[in-house]
């Protein structure tokens, strides 16, 4: 089934900066994450036609444009979360999808996966044997996932489901298409396992708030992104508390 990418003008802290739309199917397409409209989006989906739209998770950057479709083709949110959605998008969604939610297309069916972590509603879809992943996966970089929307557990485990189901390709919202998907997959959970072990370090070494704790856990000037990454420590540590490795009281950590 084809995916066509539409790169958007629009910014992004994300890595690679840009921000990318996929059209799926071949007929009647399936438009995932318009996170703004152009005329290039414009050309390619007129071109065959808009049966669905809908978004990863509910991101500005992901659902800006989605009210530009409403009228012409069916808008999915995830159910129990549409209220959330029509806040995001400006749109009443017209039907809601869950995990293994299926929608068929002239090229083939398209599977909705469930990948929370960098938001809690956050979903993939399974193109054949590739999967457009919004914001969980990267080529270069790595993805926040802050609290208190973030959470870290969950996105390590949708990580290691996706690694599981070995896929071709992933087409990501951000960067480059992945040619090799469990190689970064791997990278990733990995770099979210260094980034724990300097963050239980810290906390063992008797560093308590979280801006000390940061500043422990990056081997780089993060000031740029500081707000960023902080979200990011914090996700860390709720992890770590809730699995009994440390505790941690939304303002100081302390050794278990």
């Amino acid at each position: 089934m084809r995916i066509e990418r539409v790169d958007l003008d629009i910014s992004s802290r994300a890595p690679g900066g840009g921000v990318a739309a996929y059209v799926c199917g071949d007929d009647d397409v399936i438009l995932v994450d318009p996170g703004g409209d152009s005329d290039r989006l414009r050309e390619v989906v007129a071109e065959a036609g808009v049966a669905h739209v809908l978004a990863t998770h509910h991101h500005p950057d992901h659902v800006g444009g989605i009210a530009a479709y409403a009228d012409e083709a069916t808008v999915w949110a995830r159910r129990g979360r549409e209220s959330e959605f029509e806040r995001a998008s400006g749109v009443s969604p017209d039907r809601t999808f869950t995990p293994a939610t299926t929608i068929q297309t002239s090229g083939g069916t398209v599977e909705i996966v469930d990948t929370p972590g960098h938001a809690p509603e956050h979903v993939a879809l399974r193109v054949g044997e590739s999967f457009v992943t919004g914001d969980l996966a990267v080529a270069e970089g790595s993805v926040v996932v802050g609290a208190p929307e973030g959470d870290m557990r969950t996105y390590l485990s949708s990580l290691r489901r996706l690694h599981a189901r070995d896929p071709a390709r992933l087409y990501p919202g951000h960067g480059t298409v992945i040619e090799a998907p469990r190689a970064v997959l791997g990278r990733l959970i990995a770099h979210r396992l260094d980034r724990e072990d300097r963050v239980l370090a810290a906390v063992d070494a008797g560093t308590e708030t979280l801006e000390a704790i940061t500043d422990a856990a990056y081997e780089k000037d993060v000031s740029g992104v500081a707000d960023l990454a902080r979200a990011t420590v914090a996700a860390h540590l709720e992890k770590l508390a809730v699995e009994g490795a440390i505790r941690w009281n939304g303002q100081r950590a302390r050794p278990a």
